[in-house]
């Protein structure tokens, strides 16, 4: 899936609540402190990670690019 930022970054938490996979901050913050996300290919941990245009996110089976 496609997500177009707003502006020049948007942090971890807020995409995982914006595209659905999270309905709260504090589950989007779970769902990071397991491990289920890689940011370009790694596990990402910081739930404040600023992700940027052409940066790609997945979880589970879902990826997401960043526009």
């Amino acid at each position: 899936m496609d997500f177009a930022i707003r502006g020049e970054y948007i942090d971890l938490t807020q995409l995982l609540k914006a595209v659905g996979i999270a309905s709260t901050g504090g589950e989007a913050a779970f769902i990071i402190a397991e491990g289920q996300v890689k940011f370009n290919g790694e596990v990402e941990y910081r739930k404040r990670k600023k992700l940027r245009k052409g940066d790609v996110v997945i979880v589970a089976d879902q990826e997401i690019s960043l526009k």
